[in-house]
């Protein structure tokens, strides 16, 4: 039997702050239920299959990015990938302002994320801070655009903005910390995933040709890339989703994870 109940989820004070902390991964409790259930919702399903165009747009368009012959850092790269369809899947169609502007801030945050916490102007964390202070801004302009327009959508933002459980709507600050949440918490696990699986398919020429051999099919299949990928198709790819699952087997994709221990543990009877 675990002692899972002896530990939280917990993160440095100086990192919490940077993400907001009424994030899920902060939580615990109904709190933590409740918004994953509106994360799980954003993803459900029919909303992944309503995007798969815009997906396969900007993974066309990331690809064609890499071929002008330069060295390319893949994971680098990948999480500019990863930053896009987050923000696809949060936000839908946003105006290019808006992303530009999320994108630029998002970068200054994720660089002083893992820096030494001093507030001393010019270091990374303190540029951070004011980034992250942006952001802020920025996802309260999209809300309050939203809110005139009376938009409704299923993207994370619109399942946000549209709860009103027993009468008791998210505040403001609650919204803005889990978008930045699910913004970072999606990045760099999805870039890593995906690093990993380049890296297997290298070391396995014979994995490699396989997966190349299914997707030129599809390609074929879809008049050489001119008609959209189906969700049919993309049922169709066994062998890549064989391999995307062993990969993530064999790979840890998550160096670590902070706990606290809620009560003192006695361990190995010491």
């Amino acid at each position: 039997m675990t002692k899972a109940n002896l530990f939280k989820p917990t993160y440095p004070k100086s990192k919490e702050k940077l993400i907001g902390s009424m994030a899920i991964f902060f939580q615990q409790g109904t709190y933590h239920a409740q918004i994953r259930k509106l994360v799980q919702a954003s993803l459900s399903l029919d909303s992944i299959k309503s995007r798969i165009s815009k997906i396969e747009a900007i993974a066309k368009s990331t690809l064609d990015s890499w071929a002008d012959g330069r060295e390319v850092h893949v994971f680098h790269e990948l999480k500019k990938f990863t930053f896009d369809i987050a923000v696809l899947s949060i936000f839908g169609e946003l105006d290019n302002y808006y992303n530009e502007e999320l994108k630029e801030n998002y970068i200054t945050l994720d660089k002083g994320y893992n820096s030494f916490p001093t507030m001393i102007p010019g270091t990374s964390y303190f540029k951070s801070v004011k980034a992250r202070r942006r952001l802020g801004q920025i996802i309260r302009e999209i809300m309050n655009e939203r809110r005139e327009k009376r938009l409704a959508t299923n993207d994370l933002l619109g399942c946000l903005l549209n709860f009103n459980e027993d009468k008791k709507p998210l505040s403001d600050d609650q919204i803005i910390d889990n978008v930045i949440g699910v913004l970072f918490a999606a990045q760099d696990t999805a870039a890593s995933m995906m690093t990993w699986i380049l890296k297997y398919i290298t070391d396995y020429h014979n994995l490699l040709q396989d997966i190349q051999s299914e997707q030129m099919a599809i390609y074929k299949a879809n008049d050489n890339g001119k008609r959209p990928l189906t969700w049919t198709q993309i049922k169709e790819m066994t062998v890549t989703h064989k391999v995307m699952l062993e990969s993530l087997r064999m790979a840890s994709i998550i160096s670590f994870t902070y706990r606290e221990a809620v009560e003192d543990v006695v361990y190995d009877g010491k």
